[in-house]
Order: structure tokens, then C-alpha cells, then sequence
């Protein structure tokens, strides 16, 4: 019997790079998605995203999963905080 709460690890590391390949349409960044770390900070010194760009990835991740991100929700400082939280945000979240 399958535990159907927990993704796979290949299909968490397929939402990250899927994820990763989102902000970089989304915000034009000329990086490969393999070259964003999984852990590193998205903003300032990791992919040195600011909030103007958080914000378009976030209404991009909204469209695309059928998320609610709240721009005043607590919880953004750490969903953004890198491509993991963000992919695991998604993860448990997504509605499609």
C-alpha cells in the first residue's frame, strides 16, 4: 500500500525543477533551473530575488497550482525562503 501524503523523492526533486524552470520564465533569469540550489536563499544573496519579484512568482505559482498565497500571510518569509520550501509549499498545497 502506497502512502499517497508523501511525494516520491524523484517527484519532489521533478516539482523543484519544474519550480525552479517557473521563475525563471516568470522573471527571465538567466540561469539553468539546475543551477538554482535547492537550499539557497531566494532572496538577496542566493538567486537575489527582491519582493517585487516574489510577488510575480507567487501570482505565476498561484495560476499554475491553484494555490492561495496571501501577500500578508506570516508564512511567506519561510515558503520563499528557498526552491525547497517553496516546491514543498506546492507539494502539499496544489490543487492541480
Amino acid at each position: 500500500m502506497q502512502d499517497n501524503h508523501k511525494p516520491p523523492v524523484s517527484s519532489t526533486a521533478e516539482l523543484q525543477h519544474e519550480v525552479a524552470e517557473l521563475m525563471i520564465e516568470c522573471l527571465n533569469l538567466e540561469v539553468a533551473a539546475d543551477q538554482i540550489s535547492a537550499d539557497a536563499p531566494l532572496y538577496g544573496e542566493g538567486l537575489g530575488l527582491d519582493s517585487i519579484d516574489v510577488l510575480e512568482v507567487a501570482l505565476m505559482v498561484s495560476k499554475r497550482y491553484g494555490l492561495q498565497l496571501r501577500a500578508d500571510s506570516a508564512d511567506n518569509q519561510h515558503i520563499f525562503s528557498s526552491l525547497r520550501s517553496l516546491a514543498d509549499y506546492i507539494a502539499t498545497q496544489r490543487t492541480r
